[in-house]
């Protein structure tokens, strides 16, 4: 059962159902949002499976007697200064020094912001994989800001100073790319391609070149190869990830941040990936598994997301909505 009304009351109290209480509070105030699982909440708590019922519902309330380490410490972000506020994220001051909490809102945005809607959920799932991602590359030596996941919605984070830059990888032509070149989309690229873009909602993130960064002081030769290397590694890793699930890696957007240690620093990988900053298709199907659901208004946004995070292995077992019902308007 996917009621989409019970899913984004789930979706919205699950941040304080993380934060307070012990075990027996949670269990009874999620029996009191939805009685979708009330026959298999006992035994769900106990055993931590899911239920097929409601998949999405029952792998949600797993995680919340399976908090990561250090989950006990966060603190409401609505107590902690507001740094920063983006389309899609909000920044907050830190527990600790040089870090700060990174909280995922479930506003979707397209076309330099002038697209609007809000995602029940989008937050959450993004939050989850994005934070499955960074703890990879992590294990492949790839040094990025995150340090581990708060709650259903939050990390907590390195603080870097933000490279104005917007790096793409792309490894099949799409998107912008085949609109200023003519190529048909879904052609496959003879190597991956990086592009940079200045960031700038007021400019509308501008295509730039390798000598726009330098003579305007953005970043410097050392901190572009770093980045270029970088976000190769960074394709490399992905690309095997997804393939591995039957996913298509398609093209990427990453963002650099510098981290300083007194009078020195070093560039590392930053800021979220995930079906937000992905393109991502189906090898089989060819359906779009991304943000592009809601960029061509394609429907079926949450579906895709949560096969993403299915296959991911972050909701295990789970019985996520077909997307046939939307693949006439792909």
């Amino acid at each position: 059962m996917q009621d989409n009304r019970i899913l984004e009351v789930i979706f919205h109290t699950l941040d304080s159902l993380v934060s307070g209480g012990d075990r027996e509070h949670r269990k009874n105030v999620f029996k009191s949002i939805t009685n979708v699982c009330a026959h298999h909440l006992e035994g769900l708590l106990l055993s931590a499976k899911t239920c097929r019922r409601c998949p999405l519902a029952s792998a949600l309330a797993r995680g919340l007697v399976t908090a990561p380490q250090g989950q006990q410490e966060t603190s409401r972000v609505s107590r902690r200064s507001k740094l920063y506020e983006g389309k899609a994220k909000i920044l907050y001051e830190g527990p600790e020094p040089g870090t700060l909490i990174q909280y995922f809102k479930d506003d979707a945005t397209a076309f330099n912001n002038q697209k609007k809607a809000t995602l029940s959920g989008k937050g959450v799932l993004n939050n989850h994989i994005s934070e499955h991602i960074f703890k990879g590359l992590t294990t492949v030596g790839v040094t990025n800001h995150f340090i581990r996941r708060l709650s259903m919605r939050e990390q907590l984070i390195k603080s870097v100073e933000i490279i104005p830059l917007e790096v793409i990888v792309r490894n099949v032509a799409a998107g912008t790319l085949s609109k200023r070149l003519g190529l048909e989309e879904g052609t496959d690229l003879p190597r991956p391609l990086v592009e940079y873009c200045y960031k700038s909602d007021e400019l509308g993130d501008p295509l730039i070149a390798e000598d726009h960064i330098l003579t305007f002081g953005w970043a410097n030769e050392y901190e572009l190869d770093d980045i270029l290397s970088t976000a190769l590694r960074v394709n490399d890793f992905l690309s095997g990830l997804f393939c591995g699930i039957g996913i298509r890696l398609v093209d990427f957007k990453l963002e650099f941040g510098r981290l300083y240690e007194g009078d020195e620093y070093m560039t590392i990988l930053a800021d979220e990936i995930s079906p937000d900053s992905c393109r991502l298709w189906d090898m089989e199907t060819g359906e779009k598994l991304d943000k592009d659901r809601f960029r061509r208004d394609l429907g079926g946004e949450m579906e895709a997301y949560s096969e993403v995070a299915r296959r991911l292995g972050i909701l295990p077992s789970a019985d996520v909505q077909e997307l046939s019902e939307h693949r006439k308007k792909r």
